[in-house]
Parts: C-alpha cells; structure tokens; sequence
C-alpha cells in the first residue's frame, strides 16, 4: 500500500540531495540551491502541443497513470556565469558545467523516481538534454513549458526561463503516480523587464550572432549553428563531448540571471 507523500517531502529530499550531491559524486560545487514546483497533471498541460512543439508528449502519454508533474530548476553559482561573460565563446568551465549538470539531473531524476516507488508510486522521467528534434530544434519534452504551466518561472526574450533564482542554471522534470498538490511559485503574467514594458534588452545585445530579436524573439537555426560551432570550432571547447553545445552569452551577467529582476 503506497503511503502519503507531499510536496513539501519532494522539495526537502531534492534540496537535501543538492547539497550533497558535490561531495558525493566528487564534483565541483557549481549549483545554488535548486528550486521546485508540483502541479496536477489535468488539463492546463493539454496546451503543450500549441505553446511548444505539435508533437509534444502530454504527461498521460510517459505515464498513463500519471496524476501529477514535477519540475525542477537547479540554478548556477554566481561565480560561474559571472566567468563566462566575457568575450563571444563560452568560458571552458562553462562547458565543463553543462556535462556536470546533464550528470547531476539525470541523477537526481533517478533519485527522485526512487523516492517515489519507496513510497509506492511509478514515475517516468526523460533525460535532461537532447530529447529533441534536429531539424526543427524543439524539444519533444520541453522542461521549460512544463514549468511554465506548473508555475516554475515565465519566458524572456531571449526564450530563457526566468525564475525566482533567475535564468542562469537547468531544468528537469518527471511524471509520477502520487497526488501532489499545485506549488506553484511564479503567479504572475511575465516576469522579463522588456515584456512587462521596462526598458532592458541586454539579452539582446550580449547574443554574439545577434540570434535574438524584440521583435521575433530567438532565431532558433541561428542560435543552434553557433552552439554547434562552438563545439567544433573553438579551442575553448576543444575536447570535450560531442553533444556539448554550450553559449549562454544571453542568461549571464544580465537582470534576470539571478533572480527575478526588479522593475
């Protein structure tokens, strides 16, 4: 017989298991504190296939039995982004920290799954990078849309996700069987200076082949040509996997990297 479990149980284990994480899996510490929402896998999910991709998974189809979505943000050190705002190609620990963070989510998603079947309940997770198609570069699974509709953060210009703890950092998220309440911690309509109406478009600006518009928002072919590049062709990255496609010149060093930025 599965026993009870809250929102407020999933928070404490993930936080718990952040902070040890480092130690551990013998990493550097390069993560704040992470942050998550639960929400009711009901109807507000069935918008996924117009706000994100036509083929987008709703939550029924990883777990028919699913009751409820679990998103979390995992946001980087202040030290980190702050090293990779220099110049147009990503610092190396940049880099670094992106293979680092795709171990640590998967982890953490395995862990979090765990969890959940102690106490009962069938879980199903994706991995945290690279579910997503390569010609129309959207993701099949979109943590960040996810979030958007459980109340995790909202989107910027630039397409980053912007939450309490900014936009400098990840995401994942899961489907589990237990019934957790909605945690939402992002009510508000935007939380993105320029859409609010407020002067900023720094995101604008730092982007190194100006992929990203006002106007139009992220040219997404543009912006993936870049991070491929930065891959193949810089010595800042040489070495390092394949599927390691890193910049982030737009969510570092600007208003809302870190929290959410004051009006």
């Amino acid at each position: 017989m599965a026993r009870s479990v809250t929102s407020s149980d999933l928070r404490v284990f993930i936080e718990k298991f952040a902070a040890e994480y480092p130690k551990a899996a013998d990493e550097k510490n390069i993560w704040r504190s992470p942050l998550v929402v639960t929400a009711k896998a009901d109807h507000r999910f069935y918008i996924l296939p117009e706000i994100a991709a036509h083929d987008h998974s709703l939550p029924k189809d990883l777990l028919a039995t699913g009751k409820s979505v679990i998103v979390f943000f995992v946001p980087f050190t202040k030290e980190l982004a702050k090293e990779n705002h220099n110049g147009d190609i990503p610092s190396r620990n940049w880099g670094l920290a992106y293979e680092s963070t795709n171990k640590m989510l998967n982890s953490l998603s395995r862990q979090i799954k765990l969890f959940l079947e102690d106490a009962g309940y069938n879980s199903a997770l994706v991995p945290a990078t690279h579910n997503f198609d390569h010609k129309k570069l959207m993701a099949r699974w979109s943590h960040k849309h996810l979030g958007y509709i459980a109340g995790l953060g909202r989107f910027g210009v630039n397409a980053q996700f912007i939450t309490p703890s900014g936009c400098a950092g990840r995401l994942g998220s899961l489907v589990t069987e237990a019934a957790l309440e909605d945690t939402p911690l992002v009510v508000e309509k935007e939380l993105c200076l320029h859409k609010n109406g407020h002067k900023c478009l720094v995101c604008v600006r730092r982007c190194p082949v100006e992929a990203v518009s006002a106007e139009t928002g992220i040219d997404r072919k543009k912006c993936w040509t870049r991070l491929h590049d930065n891959t193949n062709k810089t010595k800042e990255l040489a070495g390092l996997e394949e599927t390691t496609h890193v910049c982030g010149k737009c969510q570092v060093v600007v208003p809302c990297s870190f929290k959410i930025p004051k009006i």
